[in-house]
């Protein structure tokens, strides 16, 4: 039987808490009966412990987990604001052994709690778990970074990146390095270029008090995207330890740059008009409630990046995320460069030597061969071979929870990481500031803007 360990929540009434968090706390208790777990929840509503309880059981229940309820049946919510010395103070008090406390929280709440709490006695394995973004910019995430060093090592520092889920990562690192097919061929000698795209059909959803801060290039480049490009570039990690395998990712991000040193060139921005998906009507993003029009927060994004590396320079690595657009699209595209020379004899010229796609939600595998055959035995047409990989029965939310509350951060994101991925992006964020990148538009559900490219 395993100690126990409390995980505190702080900003626990809110919507990532019961949207989230609890459902996988629910479904890491029926996956692992013999993990213990105290469970606290503090934020500023003003609930009562029979609320939170309620909270916690229809969570559990949505993931037909709500067996699990009584072994957290004792859990208890404190109204408090955790910027406070006292209030903070409090929380903590009588804990002892295994402590995770998880920001659920804005990150200017989580940066001031902080502060606060580099101040006060903790257990001594305390966990810090916090969500993204991990600061404002580059200079913000060292600050922040600095200030958490204060508290704790950066051993028991798990800054979550979901979409980088135990059993998505594994599935990049297996296709990539256990595969004689593809293993010697993951270089700019053969790829021509790569296409990491995240497309959601879902619009604002009542987000406008975070999103209309950070918009797509924030929300999902800067952070999920760049972390996938770390994966997909990185040279092979002796061990997937949280030594070796961060140590690899970072080397990658620091070799990346905005394509051509040409934010301008290597960027673009739009926003969604009004439109419909799946027979649902959508108003224009600067009509939702809550946006401010005069932010121009931009809801799709594209960014082309190069790895300066001997085994990726020249090769554009394009990355793109957008909401309200027709089709969910999670995927990884690898463009194979077209073979040297086709004998005589064979009719059509491919525009590549072949794509493999990496589905990331569902996670799937699909190889694009050009072949010949059919009517025409020597013409040469495209065939798809395809099939479902790997894909965990956890949330990703589960699966970072396993991790965390396990004190393995091999699968979190490194300080370093997350300064440089701010870095990244800044010329963008540059250009776009100074207007020098126009924000096109597109109607909700269509697949974007007419000019942009969506097929790799």
């Amino acid at each position: 039987m395993q100690n126990a360990t409390t995980l505190l929540i702080l900003g626990a009434s809110g919507d990532l808490t019961s949207r989230l968090l609890l459902p996988a706390i629910g479904q890491l208790l029926e996956r692992e009966p013999e993990r213990r777990l105290m469970l606290h929840g503090a934020g500023s509503d003003a609930w009562t412990d029979r609320r939170w309880k309620q909270t916690v059981r229809e969570a559990f229940a949505s993931t037909e987990s709500d067996d699990q309820f009584d072994r957290v049946a004792d859990t208890t919510y404190t109204k408090a604001d955790v910027t406070d010395r006292d209030a903070l103070a409090g929380l903590l008090k009588g804990i002892t052994g295994s402590l995770v406390i998880y920001f659920a929280l804005p990150p200017a709440v989580t940066a001031a709690a902080c502060a606060v709490l580099r101040d006060l006695k903790l257990p001594d394995d305390t966990v810090l778990a916090l969500e993204k973004p991990f600061g404002g910019d580059e200079q913000g995430a060292r600050d922040l970074n600095a200030l958490l060093l204060q508290i704790v090592p950066e051993n028991r520092i798990f800054r979550v990146d979901h979409f980088l889920g135990r059993s998505t990562l594994l599935n990049i690192l297996g296709v990539r390095f256990a595969n004689r097919l593809i293993e010697p061929v993951w270089s700019a000698d053969h790829v021509q270029s790569v296409l990491i795209r995240y497309d959601e059909s879902l619009a604002l959803e009542g987000r406008a008090r975070y999103y209309d801060k950070a918009g797509a290039l924030i929300d999902m480049i800067q952070s999920h995207l760049l972390q996938v490009l770390a994966v997909v570039a990185m040279e092979e990690p002796v061990d997937l330890d949280e030594i070796d395998l961060r140590d690899a990712k970072s080397a990658a991000l620091r070799a990346t740059r905005i394509w051509d040193d040409n934010a301008v060139r290597s960027s673009r921005r739009a926003r969604y008009t009004a439109g419909t998906i799946d027979g649902r009507k959508l108003p224009s993003y600067v009509d939702e409630d809550g946006v401010d029009p005069d932010r121009e927060t931009e809801t799709l994004a594209e960014i082309v990046c190069e790895v300066r590396t001997s085994r990726w320079a020249g090769v554009p690595f394009t990355l793109r995320s957008g909401k309200a657009l027709r089709d969910k699209t999670a995927e990884i595209v690898v463009t194979f460069r077209p073979v040297r020379h086709i004998p005589d004899g064979l009719t059509g010229q491919p525009a590549d030597g072949g794509v493999l796609r990496l589905g990331l939600s569902p996670d799937r595998i699909e190889l694009e061969l050009n072949i010949n055959g059919g009517d025409d035995p020597f013409a040469l047409r495209r065939q798809t071979l395809s099939t479902r990989i790997g894909k965990s029965t956890l949330q990703a939310y589960t699966e970072v929870l396993s991790q965390l509350l396990d004190g393995d951060v091999a699968l979190s994101v490194r300080a370093d990481a997350a300064e440089e991925c701010w870095r990244i992006i800044q010329p963008v964020r540059d250009a776009w500031a100074r207007r020098e990148v126009p924000l096109e538009d597109y109607a909700a559900g269509s697949r974007g803007p007419a000019d942009w490219a969506t097929s790799h």
